[in-house]
C-alpha cells in the first residue's frame, strides 16, 4: 500500500473500534478500516480522551501526533506510519495505520551485561529489579539512524523502546508521537547509541530538504497544527543539526531517557 493511497483510506473509510489498547496514558483505540473483517486496522486516539500535561497545552496531542508525520513524509524516511486528523467514533482524534512488528526482531533490547553483539550500540549499564547488571542496547542501523535524527528534529520527549516497530522487512517504524514540538529542548529517547556521529550525505540533504519546506509547504501544513513558536523552534533544531554535521550528546539539565524506558 503507498503512503497517498494509505492516507486515502484513514481518511475516508468507516471507523469502527475494536477495542481499548492498554495501558496508555491517553485513551487508545484499535479500530477497523472500512467494512471488511480481516481489513487494514488502525490506531484511533480521540482528542477528547487526552490527559492534560503540564507542559503541553491541552487537546494538542492529536495534531502533535499528525504534526510528526508531516515531518517524518517531508524528510522522506517514513518514520511515522501513514496519519491523519479525522473525526471518529468518540470525537475528532489521531488515525494512524496500524503496523505490525516482526516478534522476531528486537531493534531495542536489553541484555546481561557482557559483550555488546554485533551489530548493536550500547546506550547505558543498569540493574534490573533483581539487582543483576544489564545493558540497553540499539542496533547500529540506517533506518534506526534515520529515527533518531528525526526525534531531534521533532524534539521529541519520550521516544521509548516499546515505541520502535521492527517490521519485517528491515524497515522501523516510530510511534506515539504526541509529546513532541516543545520550544524547550525536551528530547529524552532510548537511542543515543549514534552520539557523536557525523551525518550522511543522504542524512544531511534530507535535513536541508525539511528546511526549505519549513518556509514552504511544509510549514504552511504545520502551521494549522503547531504554533509559530513551535514551527520556529523546529527551524532552530534543523538549523543547529546541519550546523554540527553530527548527532548530539546527551545534555545536562533534563533528562536524556525515558522512564520507563521500555
Amino acid at each position: 500500500m503507498t503512503t497517498g493511497s494509505a492516507t486515502d483510506l484513514l481518511a475516508g473509510a468507516p471507523l469502527t473500534v475494536l477495542g481499548r489498547i492498554m495501558p496508555a496514558s491517553n485513551h487508545t483505540y484499535l479500530a477497523r478500516l472500512g467494512d471488511d473483517p480481516d481489513g487494514p486496522q488502525a490506531v484511533y486516539k480521540p482528542t477528547s480522551g487526552e490527559r492534560p500535561l503540564w507542559d503541553f497545552a491541552d487537546g494538542t496531542l492529536a495534531a502533535r501526533e499528525y504534526a510528526a508525520w508531516v515531518v517524518s513524509d517531508a524528510l522522506g524516511w517514513s518514520v511515522v506510519p501513514p496519519t491523519v486528523l479525522r473525526d471518529g467514533p468518540a470525537g475528532p482524534g489521531m488515525v494512524q495505520l496500524w503496523c505490525e512488528p516482526d516478534p522476531e526482531q528486537d531493534a531495542v533490547d536489553l541484555l546481561p551485561e557482557g559483550p555488546v553483539p554485533d551489530g548493536m550500540l550500547h546506550v547505558l549499564d543498569a540493574y534490573d529489579n533483581h539487582d543483576r547488571l544489564i545493558m540497553l542496547l540499539h542496533e547500529d542501523s540506517a533506518p534506526l539512524r534515520r529515527m533518531a535524527l528525526f526525534d531531534v528534529v521533532v524534539n521529541n520527549t519520550d521516544r521509548k523502546g516499546g515505541h520502535v516497530l521492527a517490521m519485517a522487512d528491515g524497515h522501523r517504524y516510530g510511534v506515539d508521537h504526541g509529546v513532541c514540538f516543545h520550544v524547550d529542548d525536551k528530547l529524552r529517547t532510548v537511542l543515543w547509541g549514534f552520539h557523536g556521529r557525523r551525518f550522511t550525505a543522504e542524512e544531511r540533504t534530507a535535513l536541508e530538504g525539511l528546511l526549505v519546506g519549513l518556509d514552504g509547504p511544509t510549514g504552511d501544513t504545520l502551521g494549522d497544527l503547531l504554533d509559530r513558536y513551535e514551527i520556529a523552534a523546529t527551524r532552530r533544531r534543523t538549523e543547529r543539526l546541519l550546523s554540527a554535521g553530527r548527532f548530539p550528546e546527551p545534555g545536562p539539565g533534563w533528562p536524556s531517557l525515558p522512564w520507563p524506558a521500555f
